[in-house]
């Protein structure tokens, strides 16, 4: 029920999806019971094909987030939260409120033990035909060092694991290539990275190389500069769409093809869609869930952090 288009988009988004995912996958749905069946059956999909959870409330997106997910107890994502807690269903997305997704994420299903602070991370394409992740893009807009830090490890893991790179290479994103570049933050961070032999750190990287691919498989940045750097990019895909400019760079930088950002550090598989989610992004959200499950990513990252 979350999303501004909700539940049609999200309706049909899963059912773009039913062919995609593999024939061990189940997907369920949280929401309106009647309006659920209703969607599928002006798209000719059989109800059956899902596992449907009805549910009377939705958290709108001006309710404060904290609140409504305890008054709201029958809302699509307190009840789609309960089933994740309690290992019911597997993974769980939603494009609906961000700030109670998060709250899910928090204190529900909660942090692994040893994360200072879970993160929302981002693929963003390369030209050289692999894609990066940015990580943190908007969650922890002031963090320390040590923050950072675990972030470069976190996202090792999950380009390793879900991504499929080999030995990713971290940097931390900074105004210059050299080590004694950039603010105390990025110097504290680079020196932690370097000691982190868990990880191939290959110090700084530059933004204009962001989506270059010649230096980093992984960014690290605080979630100021990350949200920053993926508006930037979002407002130039928009503009380039515009003036007619379309190739599988570009093609790949559409939100719609990524479909959401896990949220990395949880004890269970979580992924944010944007609000404005088409069917199309919806259907890419459910496929991005499907391969962080099937990835094993929270079992790697408990490992990770249990010294």
């Amino acid at each position: 029920m979350g999303g501004d288009y909700a539940p049609e988009a999200a309706v049909k988004g899963a059912v773009m999806a039913l062919d995609a995912i593999g024939a061990e996958s189940r997907i369920v749905l949280f929401g309106d019971e009647r309006q659920i069946r209703s969607v599928l059956a002006s798209e000719g999909c059989p109800a059956e094909r899902f596992d449907i959870v009805p549910t009377s409330e939705v958290i709108e997106m001006g309710d404060h987030p904290a609140k409504a997910f305890q008054a709201k107890s029958d809302s699509s994502i307190t009840v789609g939260f309960g089933y994740l807690a309690r290992g019911a269903v597997d993974g769980f997305a939603s494009a609906g409120s961000t700030g109670a997704m998060m709250v899910g994420s928090m204190y529900a299903v909660k942090p692994i033990e040893g994360v200072i602070r879970p993160t929302i991370s981002s693929i963003v394409p390369t030209v050289a035909g692999r894609p990066a992740l940015l990580l943190d893009v908007g969650l922890n807009v002031d963090c320390k060092p040590e923050v950072l830090a675990q972030y470069g490890l976190i996202g090792s893991i999950y380009a390793e694991s879900v991504l499929g790179i080999e030995n990713p290479r971290v940097a931390v994103l900074n105004i210059g290539e050299e080590e004694t570049k950039g603010n105390a933050q990025a110097k504290a961070v680079y020196e932690l990275l370097k000691a982190d032999e868990r990880i191939r750190f290959v110090g700084n990287v530059e933004g204009s190389h962001i989506f270059s691919g010649k230096v980093a498989d992984v960014i690290v940045c605080d979630g100021f500069v990350g949200n920053t750097v993926l508006k930037m990019a979002e407002g130039l895909y928009r503009i380039n769409m515009a003036l007619g400019g379309r190739n599988a760079f570009w093609d790949a930088m559409n939100y719609e093809n990524v479909g959401g950002t896990p949220v990395l550090g949880v004890n269970a598989p979580v992924i944010i869609g944007h609000g404005c989610s088409s069917p199309l992004a919806i259907k890419s959200m459910i496929l991005s869930t499907e391969q962080v499950i099937k990835a094993g990513l929270t079992a790697r990252l408990r490992r990770a952090f249990e010294n």
